[in-house]
């Protein structure tokens, strides 16, 4: 396996074995701001709204008031909620939190690919490396392939920097794929004659 790291950062690695790569479960679903979630309470039709998740990643909700949701899977804010209205409204509330509207999940793909720029994908799917270079129009004759460059902003605000040989990827020779996460950055570099 030919991949180099700029920086080891063990733990936080972005490869996982391509049979690992799967769909994502939406109860996991780690919300995002801009998300627009619909809250419903069985039986308290009042209590129901349609909220956007501000950019600080909180909600407003009658009774409890700013709920922050960032960082949770929806199962996890269904049940933070379900404790807060138990807590000092509600007998035994039953709540349905789901996403109605998913904000844009995008990575940028830059150097020598076809198309530079944005690719989305969707929040209940996982994107690959390759997913991506792909969705950008694949590579361009001279790219170099083998020292494609992932850039990931960590959530406190560092940033790690892999190396990634993308043609060991393509040809097979390796059962492992780099998982891209919101706002990854791409560049393909031009091969050096």
């Amino acid at each position: 396996m030919a991949l180099s790291l700029s920086l080891t950062a063990e733990d936080s690695l972005p490869a996982v074995s391509a049979s690992e790569s799967a769909p994502v479960n939406l109860q996991d679903y780690v919300i995002a701001p801009s998300d627009l979630l619909r809250f419903q309470v069985f039986r308290e039709d009042d209590l129901n709204r349609e909220v956007r998740v501000s950019q600080g990643g909180v909600i407003s909700l009658p009774l409890v008031g700013t709920v922050e949701v960032k960082g949770k899977t929806i199962a996890e804010a269904q049940r933070l909620l379900t404790e807060l209205y138990d807590r000092d409204y509600l007998v035994n509330p039953n709540i349905n939190l789901s996403v109605l509207e998913y904000s844009q999940r995008r990575v940028s793909v830059l150097g020598h690919v076809n198309r530079e720029g944005f690719v989305v994908f969707p929040p209940e799917e996982s994107m690959t490396l390759i997913d991506a270079i792909s969705g950008a129009g694949g590579f361009q004759r001279g790219a170099n392939t083998r020292r494609v460059v992932l850039t990931r902003t960590n959530p406190d605000g560092t940033r790690d920097r892999y190396t990634i040989d993308a043609e060991e990827i393509v040809q097979g020779n390796t059962s492992y794929v780099w998982e891209l996460q919101r706002d990854d950055v791409i560049h393909v570099p031009q091969r050096v004659f």
